[in-house]
């Protein structure tokens, strides 16, 4: 296996144009592809810029493989957990968990994001 491999989570979301706008304001991701034509999302990929990133779309009567809309939790990890807290809230995500230092030595909080999607972020890259 590579050492190279990244995880992209796939997510819905009843909004999905909305949902791009938010993620990219409150976490800093960058969106590379956007498809679909008026409101429906076919398929979005956003960047993480540390690395990986997230799929996303509207749902879909003909895609068998979506999960309900605005359901999911992703963690992600970062080295400026203070400055990303800031940036969440300033952009309107609900604080779950307060930025907080934990006993396993990760600086961390989490949020939910105007759709129901909750994002944790924090300093633990794993062991």
């Amino acid at each position: 296996m590579s050492d190279n491999a990244m995880v992209w989570p796939c997510l819905t979301y009843t909004d999905a144009h909305a949902a791009i706008a938010f993620l990219e304001e409150a976490f800093g991701f960058k969106t590379t592809a956007v498809h679909g034509a008026g409101p429906t999302v076919e398929h979005a990929e956003l960047r993480w810029p540390p690395g990986g990133g997230i799929m996303l779309g509207s749902p879909r009567p003909d895609n068998v493989q979506d999960i309900p809309a605005g359901q999911g939790l992703v963690y992600l990890v970062t080295d400026q957990p203070d400055a990303l807290f800031a940036r969440a809230v300033a952009a309107g995500a609900t604080v779950l968990r307060e930025l907080r230092d934990e006993d396993y030595g990760s600086r961390g909080f989490s949020v939910r994001d105007p759709q129901g999607v909750i994002w944790s972020f924090g300093t633990y890259s794993g062991e």
